[in-house]
């Protein structure tokens, strides 16, 4: 007799073997209105059903209706438009639990906020809002002691915000901290959905009451009176948590189960058409009830994919809105730190789409914690910017996780971040979809754990990450990982389970028993000497030299001829330039001479021109002739001093001071060993004291080599005190003082002195500040490079080999045999005392270089200053002994110079090559009609007659051309800006510092 009837309850629409019925409030007590079902056997309704509940069933479609309906709202849910009623939403709502309070701190008082001043189109518009609240009751005439702000902010429409400016309030309110909803888990609730219905509704914050007494604490002035709120208003610290546990309080026993709700956003889903009939039914009847409105124009029904809170859902998973994702791909690169900051607070939000999202992003979260208003892009972090778009666009589909099948871990670990993969096998035959994506920056402790460490954070990371689906899974999951000793430690772990104990830690040195009883079993020297084992954590992996690999794919275009020797690699004409720069120019190798450039190629390079290109290429080379100083030969009847008979025995140390700041450093001591030509070279925070000097000479030097037979050294108070001769005294060591004003007595020192003052020079001369950061570069270049006294390099002298710069063949892979290290040490020793007596000479051209002797730099370290600049080319010979230079016009100096300030500027062959140089000036920039130049750098300010200038340095051009510059002729503002922030003492624009 029911089957066809309907029975109406007053929250919700019931199912019960495919009949629809509803029931009103005394038929609740038979029905479960959550699982659709009766709770007990109906035999007879009761008597007030049958009076006013009981009507005809309504038809229920069995899917979507082909023709459209007559209104945005389907024509199912037409009995329930009160749920879209505009005007209920305008009246004030009743009291009821789900009210706001605000509970202000502990005598805390809000202070009083000033009157916004308005334009005359916000003064209409507030007077506008005045009256329309007014007459919905939202509003009142307060009394009230305390008052924010009211101002407007504009739409992206172009229409008006009305604002509250509560953030004194918010300062003293007592935080509510009701939770709101974690998206991502929540949307993975929709994994067997196929219809969704999205609802927003209207007006939220104003459809709940303010606390009875509260009130007054809302008060806000306007130049048309003073006002207090009777609704929750926006702009509360508290708003979104008790309208969240309001609607949660609302929908309590739909939540999750065929309803989300985030705030003012409603997303109802179903397994089927029916079915999701019925749920929005039930939805919009718990509206009505409530008093709540949906907003009709921005709800969207029965759809098989949606957009909700920045996600498109559908049954084939979670994917990133393509009006985001279209953001993020035409981001313009950020200038400022704060469009850094909110371009990656946006690209975080889809993080669990990006596969590796922190490694990638991790050089712009690098620039982020430098915290530099004015950002300077690194190759790298531009390459992450451009990459992290690129991924957007082709971000995948993630599939909803089913508990029902089995899971699949995918990790891997870099040296800066760990990733992880979530994945699951589906169809037939059976494909990988992901899931999910996680990534982790590693701290600077993770980055120093070795990579199988690194690799066992990534599974704890990803397991920590997706607990809730894969503890207690119903199939046991694989963890797949290119680590093949992380496939054991399960099978070590179960065994461990048997037994019960601690771990504690004791250092070596006190695990005497163990460490000896490990020690047993060890080869005896007769037999075959083991391989040295290395922990993975202290291995260096071997490194692929891009270059490398150029070279080999062009022997496919220019194979190499016979006459290359087979323990040489042949380079190609197109490579050669780049193998001369990375080999003459690295920091490992510091800008050598002519001959040892060329040594250092032979050990790996060939082509037949080798000797005559690497010539003209150092000749040539701006670095070298703008650092290094010019050779001649000195005055005077040389008295060398003894030759030592081994590595460190006689020794020569100085001191290179008046250094910029760097690190704490502004002084180097010097030490140079006479027999192989090696060097230490030690930063130090100041000038030494003779004790200093001597502790710093004993950690670096003779902690290594063993004590010398004699220093050497000028006549500098550390080396003539009672305490330095009576130190070395009382070690045996024999110390030589050089005589007075004749520093050549101390040669081989104060030659080291200028190469590496040369090299520092030749690497940091525009940020002088960093020049410590090279010192160890400096000493490794140094100790490379084959010395002509010699024929060695100082490591083959020492050591009795050269350490590899490149990955290349060639070198010894096993140590070998205590004595053979012996005989080839001693045989090493010989032959550099066999050649440690000759010398070297040198040359002229049309072009030139210019001694920076009498110019003016402005640079703050004339030691770290080039030694000349240009090159320049010889307009005409004046004298003999004098030449004028076509020199540029900024220079403002007589063109002509004598002799002795000019330098060789190359061979005539290198012509073309310091035509170039000479011409790389940037071409100016045409503004207004006329030329301008760009600004690298801001070095100092002053005032000249009440004017503020700067000291600029130009982009592409030399030190020699800074120049003072007035302040309105900088573009630029950030530039200033970063100087001022850098130098707050120094001159800068009237009232700089000032609140605006």
């Amino acid at each position: 007799m029911f089957s066809i009837l309907s029975v109406y309850l007053s929250d919700c629409l019931l199912i019960a073997n495919r009949t629809a019925f509803t029931v009103c409030e005394p038929c609740t007590d038979y029905y479960d209105p959550i699982g659709f079902a009766f709770t007990t056997p109906v035999r007879h309704f009761p008597p007030h059903c049958h009076k006013h509940c009981v009507t005809p069933a309504p038809q229920l479609p069995s899917k979507p209706s082909s023709s459209p309906p007559s209104s945005s709202i389907p024509h199912e849910y037409h009995d329930l438009l009160e749920a879209f009623s505009t005007v209920r939403a305008t009246e004030l709502p009743p009291h009821r639990p789900g009210y706001c309070a605000i509970e202000l701190m502990p005598g805390a008082i809000p202070p009083r906020g000033r009157i916004f001043p308005l334009s005359q189109p916000e003064s209409e518009a507030m007077e506008n809002y005045i009256k329309e609240e007014l007459a919905k009751g939202f509003i009142r005439p307060s009394t009230s002691p305390v008052s924010a702000g009211f101002f407007f902010v504009k739409k992206k429409d172009g229409g008006l915000r009305p604002c509250i400016d509560y953030r004194s309030l918010n300062e003293v309110t007592v935080k509510y901290r009701y939770p709101l909803p974690l998206v991502p888990p929540a949307l993975e609730q929709l994994r067997s959905a196929k219809y969704y219905t999205k609802l927003d509704l209207r007006s939220a914050y104003n459809l709940i009451r303010i606390r009875e007494g509260d009130e007054w604490k809302t008060a806000f002035s306007t130049t048309s009176g003073h006002y207090e709120y009777r609704v929750m208003p926006f702009g509360l610290a508290n708003s979104p948590s008790y309208f969240q546990a309001f609607v949660n309080d609302v929908f309590r026993d739909m939540l999750n189960r065929w309803v989300i709700v985030y705030i003012d956003d409603i997303l109802i889903f179903s397994n089927s058409y029916p079915e999701h009939i019925q749920h929005v039914r039930a939805v919009l009847k718990r509206l009505i009830h409530h008093q709540l409105y949906a907003k009709e124009e921005k709800c969207q029904f029965h759809q098989e994919k949606i957009s909700f809170l920045g996600y498109v859902i559908s049954p084939e998973g979670v994917a990133m809105d393509e009006t985001k994702v279209n953001a993020v791909r035409n981001w313009p690169q950020p200038k400022t730190l704060k469009e850094l900051q909110r371009f990656l607070g946006f690209s975080n939000f889809y993080r669990r789409f990006i596969r590796n999202f922190s490694t990638v992003a991790a050089p712009l979260t690098s620039m982020v914690k430098k915290g530099s208003a004015r950002l300077s892009w690194s190759p790298e972090a531009l390459h992450a910017f451009h990459d992290l778009r690129l991924r957007f666009s082709s971000a995948p589909v993630l599939k909803h996780p089913d508990p029902q099948l089995p899971f699949l871990v995918e990790v891997d670990a870099s040296s800066t971040g760990v990733g992880a993969i979530l994945s699951q096998r589906l169809g037939e035959p059976p494909r990988t979809f992901p899931c999910a994506f996680f990534s982790h920056k590693l701290s600077p402790a993770e980055r120093n754990y070795d990579v199988g460490n690194r690799e066992l954070l990534a599974i704890k990371l990803a397991l920590e990450e997706w607990r809730h689906w894969l503890e207690g899974a119903q199939h046991p999951f694989v963890i797949l990982t290119d680590h093949k000793n992380i496939s054991a430690l399960p099978r070590w772990a179960l065994f461990f389970t048997r037994f019960q104990f601690t771990i504690s830690y004791r250092p070596g040195s006190q695990n005497h028993k163990a460490d000896a009883l490990s020690r047993v079993h060890e080869p005896d020297h007769a037999s075959p000497p083991p391989e040295t084992i290395v922990p993975a954590s202290m291995l260096v992996a071997p490194v692929a030299w891009d270059l490398m690999m150029e070279i080999s794919e062009a022997h496919s275009r220019d194979p190499p001829p016979a006459e290359c020797p087979e323990n040489r690699t042949y380079v190609p004409a197109e490579l050669r330039p780049r193998v001369l720069s990375e080999v003459h120019a690295r920091p490992s190798s510091g800008h050598p001479g002519i001959e040892a450039t060329i040594d250092l190629l032979h050990n790996r390079f060939w082509w037949p021109s080798l000797r005559s290109d690497t010539i003209d290429f150092v000749k040539n080379c701006v670095v070298c002739n703008t650092t290094k100083a010019s050779r001649q030969l000195p005055a005077g009847l040389l008295q060398p001093l003894p030759v030592p008979k081994r590595p460190w025995s006689h020794i020569a140390v100085d001191f290179i001071t008046d250094l910029p700041p760097s690190q704490g450093h502004t002084t180097i001591l010097t030490v140079i060993d006479r027999f192989s030509k090696g060097c230490r070279l030690i930063p130090l925070p100041k000038l030494p004291t003779a004790l200093e000097t001597a502790e710093a000479l004993c950690n670096a030097v003779f902690h290594f080599y063993g004590l010398p037979e004699d220093i050497v050294s000028d006549r500098g108070p550390q080396f003539t005190s009672r305490l330095w001769s009576s130190f070395f005294r009382h070690l045996g060591v024999n110390v030589s003082l050089t005589s007075g004003y004749h520093p050549e007595a101390n040669g081989q020192v104060e030659r080291l002195n200028q190469e590496l003052t040369r090299f520092l020079r030749s690497y940091c001369h525009d940020h002088q500040e960093d020049w410590s950061r090279f010192l160890l570069w400096a000493e490794y270049a140094q100790n490379s490079i084959r010395k002509p006294s010699t024929n060695l390099t100082p490591f083959q002298c020492t050591l009795g080999f050269q350490p590899p710069l490149f990955p290349w063949s060639g070198e010894p892979s096993d140590l070998p045999a205590v004595d053979s290290w012996m005989r080839i040490s001693e045989a090493t020793w010989n032959r550099a005392h066999i050649h440690l007596q000759r010398a070297v000479r040198r040359t002229q051209a049309q072009w030139v270089w210019l001694s920076t002797r009498d110019l003016r730099l402005r640079l703050p370290c004339k030691k770290l200053s080039p030694r000349y600049v240009g090159p320049f080319k010889i307009i005409r010979q004046i004298t003999p002994v004098s030449f004028r230079l076509a020199l540029p016009a900024e220079y403002r100096i007589s063109p002509t110079f004598h002799v002795s300030l000019l330098k060789p500027a190359g061979a005539p062959d290198g012509e073309e090559i310091l035509e170039e140089t000479a011409s790389r000036r940037p071409a100016p920039l045409i503004i207004d009609g006329e030329e301008a130049y760009r600004v690298s750098c801001i070095l100092d300010s002053r005032r000249r007659s009440g004017h503020l200038q700067y000291l600029v340095d130009w982009e592409g051009f030399g030190p020699e051309e800074r120049s003072w510059v007035f302040a309105k002729d900088i573009l630029d503002p950030s530039l200033t800006a970063d100087f001022h922030s850098a130098h707050p003492d120094r001159p800068g624009p009237r009232g700089r510092g000032r609140p605006r």
